[in-house]
């Protein structure tokens, strides 16, 4: 029945003139041909799309049965007899059919699916649309560009596998995907390389395809893990793509160390590519991504000139850094750390001259690492972290050290990150009692300027000892090797002349605060012993657990209350030995 009725519509249109046939020809032929597909009519229906009678009607009509047949492929499951029908069916439509109706078709379908189905779709039409845009010889560009844009957005929907065994297992399809994407583009790439003169139609279609390069780099680059042992890399679809999409780049865009280099400039390299504010935010992310596959996955670096030198390839990154370690990605943390130790272990240590500071990224992407440390969740990006912030701090001259001390004293606010900061100053201390020069940084008013961030408390008496306590015993500990190290006579570091002050401001008052915490908590596990005798519950913890708790913090005041008394009886000491020596001279 099915098949009569569209043999029917035919015949009417066979009659009639190309721009004589009416939406309701349109209409009824879609429904009949439907039909016949859902029915399995697919070798009459073969016949009808063959006949060269009906040319013309196939070429106007027959792309509304495209959708219905790549249902069909994708959700039926038809023996294989039937499956090699309908491919033949898609074949056929895609070369009879008008490609520009066509065109529009096949992005409609690729844009429904979700989930799973993205992968499916995709994968199933991107020749076909391949095929049909080489057919369009008008704006070829245009074209170009709606299909990569809705290519890229739905790719962007796909999850990024982020472990070897996801990667294998590629669920989503989003590895074959990008390996097909790849396959699509490289026909226009070519054409474009291949161009004997620079029309503007070719500018249009070289800068569709940038577009799609810079966009990949972020989606699905930017967070995507690669694989690390050699023979795995030589295998990973996400570092094959990574290659291509830059080899397409550096195929059609400028120069490719130009390409890498240049792209902050205000003048675009592109003359037709304009981004907006949110595209320059995307460009931001992809140059990032780029600078970490050229430089740290090795990715074309062959390209890029030799005589650079180490401090301007960091100067350089810092920015890409401090894009990485904005996001909140593990995958994209770990690239950030990444580049920052391929260019950190490029330099000498001592070699960064404290004048980068004033260049915004150096003191932000410090900044950035210690949210690392302290945000992160993952123990080795927490650890990572800080091995790169001791690498950062090695590589800085002493007046760098200095300032890069003072700032993250200023804005760390974590009492860990404080004493790492603190055992920092320390270590250059003692660096600088041992050399005959170049020590002014880390003695006399320098250090004692430093100190002043150190040797205090917040709050005074009322600071909260136990969250401040790793800074507190660095701070201590601090003192105490400065009374042991530098004699009241010598006073290289400044610390005599300014004892006083540090009594005041940190000794006294730290005294007092012990002694009101210890106090409160001896009050709290008498209290807590009490309840528990009498059976009262105490809300949110278990009661032996809240014992430890209160147990573990006297334990914390105690070991600060015994270096304390062993710093003020240092000072005591050594006051009193400096008094006799100079009595002793007179």
């Amino acid at each position: 029945m099915a098949v009569e009725e569209l043999q029917s519509i035919i015949k009417r249109c066979q009659i009639l003139e190309e721009q004589d046939f009416k939406e309701e020809d349109f209409g009824l032929f879609q429904l009949a041909g439907q039909r016949c597909i859902d029915e399995g009519h697919i070798e009459q229906l073969l016949e009808i799309i063959q006949n060269e009678k009906n040319k013309i009607i196939i070429r106007n009509m027959g792309w509304n049965l495209v959708g219905p047949v790549v249902r069909c492929l994708l959700w039926n499951d038809k023996e294989s007899d039937k499956k090699k029908d309908y491919f033949l069916m898609l074949d056929l439509l895609v070369k009879l059919c008008n490609p520009k109706e066509l065109l529009l078709g096949l992005l409609e379908l690729i844009e429904e699916p979700s989930g799973k189905q993205i992968s499916q779709i995709i994968l199933l039409l991107l020749r076909p649309l391949q095929t049909v845009i080489q057919k369009l010889h008008n704006n070829k560009a245009y074209s170009v560009g709606l299909a990569l844009s809705t290519l890229w957005n739905q790719l962007s929907l796909l999850p990024v596998p982020y472990s070897k065994e996801q990667i294998q297992t590629d669920e989503y399809g989003l590895c074959q995907c990008c390996k097909a994407s790849i396959e699509f583009t490289k026909p226009f790439v070519e054409e474009v390389i291949d161009a004997k003169e620079n029309s503007l139609e070719n500018e249009k279609l070289k800068d569709e395809l940038l577009k799609f390069c810079f966009k990949s780099l972020k989606c699905p680059l930017l967070t995507a893990p690669f694989l690390e042992q050699p023979e795995e890399a030589r295998n990973d679809p996400l570092k094959y793509f990574a290659s291509e999409i830059i080899g397409f780049l550096s195929a059609i865009g400028d120069p490719f160390s130009k390409m890498i280099f240049n792209h902050r400039r205000k003048k675009r390299i592109w003359k037709h590519l304009e981004f907006e504010e949110e595209e320059d935010k995307q460009l931001a992310d992809s140059m990032a991504s780029l600078a970490y596959l050229v430089f740290v996955q090795g990715i074309s670096i062959d390209q890029l000139p030799m005589v650079l030198s180490p401090l301007y390839l960091l100067q350089f990154n810092m920015g890409h850094i401090e894009v990485f370690l904005q996001r909140t990605e593990e995958s994209v943390f770990y690239k950030g750390l990444d580049l920052l130790e391929n260019g950190l272990l490029r330099i000498e240590d001592n070699s960064l001259l404290h004048q980068y500071l004033e260049i915004k990224s150096f003191l932000t992407v410090p900044q950035g690492l210690v949210k690392v440390m302290t945000l992160c969740p993952i123990e080795t990006l927490r650890k990572k972290g800080l091995a790169m912030l001791q690498l950062y701090i090695n590589k800085l001259d002493s007046q760098g050290k200095n300032t890069l001390f003072r700032c993250l004293l200023n804005t760390s606010n974590h009492s860990g990150v404080e004493a790492f900061i603190i055992q920092n100053i320390k270590n250059q201390i003692d660096v600088s009692l041992k050399r005959s020069h170049d020590n002014k940084w880390f003695t006399g008013p320098q250090l004692i300027s430093l100190l002043d961030l150190v040797l205090f408390l917040p709050e005074g008496a009322e600071t909260d000892l136990l969250q401040n306590s790793d800074r507190i015993m660095a701070s201590l500990n601090l003192l105490r090797y400065l009374i042991i190290k530098d004699n009241e006579n010598d006073n290289q570091t400044g610390l005599w002349t300014e004892l006083g002050k540090i009594e005041n401001n940190f000794l006294k008052p730290l005294h007092i605060g012990l002694n009101m915490s210890k106090a409160h908590y001896e009050a709290e596990i008498k209290n807590n012993q009490e309840n528990s005798h009498g059976g009262e519950e105490i809300p949110n913890m278990p009661p032996e657990m809240q014992l430890k708790v209160l147990h573990s913090a006297l334990f914390t005041f105690d070991l600060m209350e015994s270096v304390l008394a062993r710093v003020e009886e240092l000072i005591e000491i050594k006051t009193k030995s400096t008094s006799e020596e100079n009595t002793g001279i007179k």
